[in-house]
């Protein structure tokens, strides 16, 4: 070989050592900006799934609140109906139609005469004469003229 040629060589190898000495920080600052970028993939993977599972966490737990405020509100509902189911019969008490639930069988015979005359009428919606009772459980003031001349 000549002296030509190896210096040649020696000028290219130069020349490719310099540029891989130039290149060389901006290859380690893509490594590293590529490292960053899968690191912060990684973490917004973890976080989507964290919030993934927070969200079946809530969800399952706002379907058991809603299935306990179905349950509560049926629970009302019954809660309700029983308070006015006992309103009924607290109103029947007091109107004498329920006598038979607070008197014993012995007690039904010594209070059999007892009764109010406006509550009996109401009951079996006759009035005292046999007659049928108003279309609200009154007398018309013309059965009442009526009522009054038989008497």
């Amino acid at each position: 070989m000549s002296t030509g040629a190896i210096i040649v060589i020696a000028v290219v190898a130069a020349i490719i050592l310099i540029a891989l000495l130039a290149l060389m920080p901006r290859m380690r600052e893509r490594g590293r900006v590529r490292k960053q970028e899968r690191e912060l993939q990684s973490r917004r993977e973890e976080a989507a799934s964290r919030h993934r599972e927070e969200a079946d966490s809530r969800a399952a737990s706002a379907e058991a609140a809603e299935r306990r405020a179905r349950m509560a509100e049926q629970e009302a509902r019954r809660e309700r109906a029983e308070a006015e189911l006992h309103k009924e019969r607290a109103t029947a008490s007091e109107r004498g139609m329920a006598d038979e639930e607070i008197l014993g069988t012995r007690e039904r015979a010594r209070f059999a005469d007892t009764t109010t005359a406006p509550d009996a009428e109401q009951a079996t919606g006759r009035d005292s004469e046999g007659g049928l009772l108003g279309r609200f459980g009154r007398r018309s003031p013309h059965d009442q003229e009526t009522a009054g001349r038989r008497s």
